[in-house]
């Protein structure tokens, strides 16, 4: 346990599992010193929370590991970066960690943080510093920096009538495997199709290589879509003044490989697809359905007005997804 070391000690276990920091100054000093090449620098924090934004033992009986909680820290971070069509190039992580964390659990954690850089294609990226602290629950804190490459970000607040609606990575996934992790019905020998949605909650895949495609493409807007696709189309469409509408023929691609988990837990799977959060795809806006990159779905449109930010083919309805200070 880590009550039984000092934390030079404890950091000593950790960054060499973490791999070289490829800045001018990285772990060692008070702050560390990172290569600005477009002169401006994109950034992005978010937080991890024991028993808020994951649980140690779940209702299934599955056991998060420090390596789940270390990649889905970096997977939602570079994410953000992702969807201002950047490339993230530092990270700093903060630990709040109570004393009878076992040791081994942090270092399995150090090892999912330099795993998701590496298997998620973040090339540029590496672990630059960060922060140890005692508490009474585990709490993972990054924040991450990203290069524009000297393009304009894309922000949220361009999209335009008539533009193609579009998203890119999974949708509902993450959702599901909540769902399953939360349930007594799913066990670690429950079929490999319901394992795999389990992971994608554990350890979501943001398809980095869409943020940067969509902006040399002409990208009018985007954003990461962290809190389901519904509640992130009112942002974008509230931010542009706009109205989305989704159509539903459009997002059955999504459903289909949601109907077995449904099926298991008598859940509607188009919920889980618009109203499900942490897959960490893209959704994003277009000029034209020829303007979409590889890896890009249309599945809707921007309108001028309608009965609401987002709607499901002409169709206000409720947005569901996921707030933090929501009932």
């Amino acid at each position: 346990m880590i009550n039984h070391l000092d934390e030079g000690s404890l950091l000593d276990r950790i960054f060499p599992r973490l791999g070289r920091a490829n800045v001018p100054v990285g772990p060692g000093d008070d702050a560390a010193v990172i290569d600005a090449p477009d002169a401006r620098t994109v950034i992005s924090i978010d937080t991890l929370v024991q028993d808020q934004d994951f649980r140690l033992v779940w209702p299934s009986g599955y056991r998060t590991t420090g390596y789940d909680v270390g990649w889905k820290s970096v997977a939602q971070n570079l994410s953000d970066i992702n969807a201002m069509g950047a490339v993230p190039t530092s990270l700093v992580i903060s630990l709040t960690l109570p004393g009878s964390t076992p040791v081994a659990w942090v270092e399995d954690l150090a090892d999912g943080v330099a795993e998701a850089i590496r298997k998620l294609g973040a090339e540029r990226c590496s672990v630059v510093g960060g922060d140890l602290g005692r508490g009474n629950a585990l709490v993972v804190t990054a924040a991450v920096t990203g290069d524009l490459e000297g393009r304009h970000p894309v922000l949220r607040s361009g999209a335009r009538p008539g533009d193609i609606v579009a998203v890119a990575g999974t949708l509902g996934k993450a959702a599901a495997g909540l769902r399953l992790l939360d349930s007594t019905h799913f066990a670690r020998e429950s079929p490999a199709s319901l394992q795999a949605l389990a992971r994608i909650q554990s350890r979501p895949k943001p398809p980095l290589h869409a943020g940067p495609a969509a902006a040399k493409a002409g990208a009018t807007a985007m954003m990461d879509i962290s809190d389901g696709l519904l509640r992130d189309a009112v942002r974008l469409a509230r931010a542009s003044s706009v109205s989305v509408d989704l159509f539903a023929a459009e997002l059955q691609e999504f459903v289909e490989p949601l109907r077995e988990a449904a099926n298991l837990l008598g859940a509607d799977p188009m919920e889980w697809v618009l109203g499900g959060g942490e897959d960490h795809g893209l959704l994003g806006t277009f000029p034209t359905a020829e303007a979409l990159p590889e890896g890009f779905v249309a599945v809707g449109t921007v309108r001028d007005t309608g009965p609401a930010p987002a709607t499901l083919d002409g169709t206000a309805i409720q947005t569901g997804g996921w707030d933090h200070f929501g009932s």
